[in-house]
């Protein structure tokens, strides 16, 4: 099992062919000396208009996360301290503290058993009167069941429900693209890893709501309206702001996504075929590729002995991460709102099964059967 190390994520491969885009998109912020805002002609401008077309929404507002996107979102929507808003138990743990940090209360629901997306039915439980809103996550790519999850909403007051898009931009369901698909807002991030990333942080909120747009761009220009007076600040505002230079890179980028997709699509269902070859489907349980169009922001397969699995790749120079291996409900900084193991079995069982394969545009057919071998290796062993 020699050779070189195969990278869970190589962006090299990925920006090597359009840096000198990248470059000239750098070098004409620099000299536009225009590094925040830029005007309704700069590149900020310019992503936002590009971003809401590719989504399917009428308003894209760009700011400095994903992160802050779903606390914006949330803000704009009327969750105020006190409210609890439901949201997975399987997930980054940005997505109940963007809620917790708004001095609203997250409430853990359990995941579906093959998703792992946010299930409906523990949704249902889970809302009481005190229920606000709601925050599917899109996980490792694939999307949520949104239309039972807007029922839910629906049947319990009209919940706002903001979609974390963070690990799906371009995903799709019944016809439309993830923060696009009847949610009050989606909130995207463009950290370096995301399927779009920039070359350092950045988010955005998509929405169809103006008075939602209005708001995202009044909190994240530290409390100051669009079209406001200057200094004349409507509300405590945060410093959410995207800079020019990222935009900019996400401009060179975003054209790419499409294809950059569709060769993350093509690798998965190479890693299935190859899986199933090599007897492996007893063992391995790969990701359910719907419903809906799963765009791989990561390639999770799900196995027993897992940590064993990580060291024994590892040991082989083959790049393996763990999304994640304490689920929400049980992370120290959530403690005092007294979850206790067991509340959420299918996000515990995830934890302690998940695995992520190197998987990302132009990984070499050779790395994929090299990743595949050493996995039924470490079976055959057993």
């Amino acid at each position: 099992m020699g050779g070189t190390a195969v990278p869970l994520v190589n962006l090299a491969a990925q920006e090597e062919p359009i840096l000198g885009e990248m470059r000239a998109a750098i070098e004409g912020v620099l000299r536009s000396r225009a590094y925040v805002g830029g005007g309704p002609d700069g590149p900020v401008a310019r992503f936002e208009a590009a971003l809401a077309q590719a989504v399917g929404a009428r308003h894209a507002v760009a700011l400095n996360s994903g992160t802050d996107a779903i606390s914006l979102s949330l803000l704009a929507c009327g969750i105020r301290p006190g409210d609890e808003v439901i949201v997975p138990a399987f997930t980054y743990n940005a997505t109940a503290a963007a809620v917790a940090r708004i001095g609203a209360v997250p409430v853990f629901a359990d995941v579906h058993a093959e998703s792992l997306d946010l299930d409906p039915g523990s949704a249902e439980v889970a809302a009481t009167p005190m229920t606000r809103a709601m925050v599917p996550v899109h996980l490792y790519g694939l999307p949520a069941d949104m239309p039972a999850l807007l029922a839910v909403a629906k049947a319990h007051g009209g919940l706002a429900v903001v979609e974390d898009v963070a690990q799906a931009i371009a995903s799709e369901r019944g016809g439309k693209r993830a923060g696009a698909m009847g949610s009050r807002a989606g909130a995207f991030s463009f950290y370096p890893t995301k399927n779009l990333g920039a070359c350092g942080d950045g988010g955005a909120v998509t929405t169809d709501d103006p008075e939602v747009d209005r708001l995202v761009r009044t909190y994240r220009n530290q409390g100051e309206p669009p079209g406001g007076k200057r200094y004349v600040h409507e509300r405590v505002g945060w410093n959410s702001r995207l800079d020019s230079i990222q935009a900019a890179l996400l401009l060179v980028k975003l054209p790419r996504l499409e294809s950059w997709t569709e060769a993350r699509r093509e690798r998965a269902a190479r890693y299935r075929r190859l899986i199933a070859d090599a007897g492996l489907s007893g063992d391995v349980r790969v990701p359910p590729d719907g419903p809906g169009r799963h765009v791989y922001h990561l390639f999770v397969v799900r196995v027993p002995h897992r940590d064993d699995l990580l060291r024994h790749l590892e040991s082989r120079g083959i790049g393996c991460g763990v999304y994640y291996p304490v689920p929400l409900h049980l992370q120290p900084c959530f403690r005092d709102l007294g979850y206790r193991p067991g509340r959420c079995p299918q996000a515990e069982r995830a934890a302690a099964e998940v695995i992520a394969l190197p998987c990302w545009p132009g990984l070499p057919d050779a790395d994929q059967e090299r990743v595949v071998a050493a996995v039924r290796e470490f079976f055959r062993g057993r």
